[in-house]
């Protein structure tokens, strides 16, 4: 924010008719000095005034100099638990020339005498931070169109574009006097209300769902202002799974949409998808490929028959309305990827995000190489994407990878401690889950052919088939365990499995 200390405390004087008759026109920088002055005033008669403003006003907002050197020196006596009056305030200013300029020691006796009432304290202070955000708002203007004159080719307009909504959407956080405490009393309501949306749907559901019966029956569905972590190692299915959890909450959107059911019952959400690794092309393949029925390897391969082809013809047509918005550019920063998401619920409701994946992102300040350098990029991420979740009142679903270490123990079922950077994930998550699928290092061992231990592998290899484990790992809001799922690796769709007590009764 610019400095605007030089504005001056412009004294009432009469002017001449000349004057007044003169068609002067020219726009004022916003400020109100009289405000500024009867809220000082205020707080030098009654100190306990600060306590109404101190949350959201800071010395910054102040448009005159020596109005903010006032005000800080009464913030910084009244924290000490000193007592702020003009003798007190008065050796902080002897050698100050800048209140020296609108009348020294003196001026701070006129503040308090001139202090008729503190009734209005607030409404004094709300005016002086509404008018330092305009400026604010003026300096981002004016940056805005220097920019755009000069030219660089390093930076497109697009990206312009990009971080002029950031730091607009940062004044926006930054620029409110909402926050502080609560009363329980409201934050009850807020979570009675949740729960009656959910006694609503015969306790089925109190979030989003996930599309699954087995998963939301453990989980309550999708939570708004929740972080999810989905972690696994290649070829575990993640982004598949991710993919498929998409889709559900899109189709259920659309389907509550068309029975009238209202936005605040809705079990479904308007989705962003952010595929940072694979492109929209290949995402939507797969969703086609799993509502056909069809092998995604034949799909790519055009191994399909007329038939085939009609019939993922008529599919495409009826999925074109859902509520499913993909963004598959490469390289985004945390900061990008928040603006988008922002910009895309103000379009459309967003109500769900997924990404995919995790360390794909970049942070927005780091430049170093080191392991170091990378977990605090890592742990920017990670805040970042909580942030979006509380911001936009929405879940948050982050896919992640996990490290080698897994491949060189006996027992590859994922732990929290393979979380890669784990600690700043584990952290900020809500809910951290991993997929596991025991049939792929279960055909990685295969004997050889015609041993007894070739038989016992086939025998074992039956029970797995298509098993696919949904591993809940951390959740603050309720109980961690394992859910079997299927997967069909032809056309990459997880689904839910019936319970298989022996395959239980062997994990346990």
């Amino acid at each position: 924010m610019s400095d605007y200390s030089e504005i001056p405390i412009i004294q009432d004087n009469d002017r001449s008719d000349s004057e007044e008759n003169e068609d002067i026109s020219y726009k004022e920088i916003p400020h109100n000095l009289e405000a500024e002055q009867a809220l000082l005033g205020a707080i030098l008669v009654n100190n306990d005034v600060l306590e109404k403003v101190q949350d959201f006003l800071k010395p910054e907002h102040f448009a005159n100099g020596a109005h903010k050197k006032i005000y800080q020196a009464c913030q910084t006596m009244i924290e000490k638990g000193q007592l702020v009056t003009p003798v007190t305030l008065k050796p902080f200013f002897e050698k100050d020339h800048m209140l020296a300029d609108v009348g020294g020691g003196i001026y701070l006796s006129k503040l308090a005498a001139s202090a008729i009432t503190i009734i209005n304290a607030l409404d004094y202070g709300l005016l002086i931070y509404d008018l330092a955000i305009r400026r604010h708002l003026i300096d981002l203007g004016t940056e805005i169109v220097n920019k755009a004159y000069s030219f660089q080719v390093e930076e497109t307009s697009k990206e312009q574009i990009e971080e002029a909504e950031k730091q607009l959407y940062s004044m926006a956080e930054n620029g409110t006097t909402d926050g502080g405490f609560k009363k329980f009393k409201d934050s009850a309501i807020a979570a009675v209300n949740v729960i009656g949306n959910a006694l609503q749907r015969k306790g089925d559901l109190a979030g989003v769902t996930t599309g699954f019966e087995s998963i939301n029956r453990k989980i309550g569905g999708l939570h708004k202002s929740d972080l999810l972590i989905i972690a696994g190692r290649p070829a575990m299915g993640k982004t598949a799974l991710a993919t498929n959890i998409a889709f559900n909450a899109a189709k259920a959107w659309k389907h509550d949409l068309d029975l009238g059911v209202p936005d605040d019952q809705n079990k479904g959400a308007v989705v962003g998808f952010f595929s940072l690794e694979m492109s929209s092309d290949q995402l939507a393949s797969r969703i086609l490929a799993e509502q056909a029925g069809l092998s995604s390897q034949d799909m790519r391969q055009g191994k399909l028959t007329q038939a085939q082809f009609n019939q993922l013809s008529r599919v495409a047509i009826e999925l074109e309305e859902l509520p499913l918005f993909i963004d598959d550019t490469p390289g985004l920063t945390i900061g990008a990827l928040r603006t988008r998401a922002r910009r895309l619920q103000r379009q459309h409701g967003l109500g769900l995000v997924i990404v995919d994946y995790l360390q794909l992102l970049r942070g927005t300040g780091l430049k170093g190489k080191g392991i170091e350098n990378r977990v605090q990029e890592v742990s920017e991420i990670t805040r970042g994407l909580k942030g979006l979740a509380k911001e936009l009142h929405i879940p948050v679903i982050a896919l992640s990878q996990l490290s080698r270490t897994i491949e060189s123990r006996d027992n590859k079922r994922p732990l929290l401690s393979d979380l890669r950077e784990s600690g700043t994930i584990e952290q900020d998550a809500d809910m951290v889950t991993f997929v596991y699928r025991p049939e792929y290092y279960h055909n990685q061992q295969e004997p050889d052919a015609g041993t007894p231990e070739h038989m016992q592998w086939l025998e074992e290899g039956e029970k797995l088939l298509g098993l696919a484990e949904f591993i809940i790992g951390k959740q603050r809001h309720g109980p961690t365990g394992i859910i079997e799922l299927q997967f069909e690796a032809e056309i990459t769709k997880f689904s839910d499995r019936p319970l298989s007590p022996e395959y239980h009764a062997e994990k346990h």
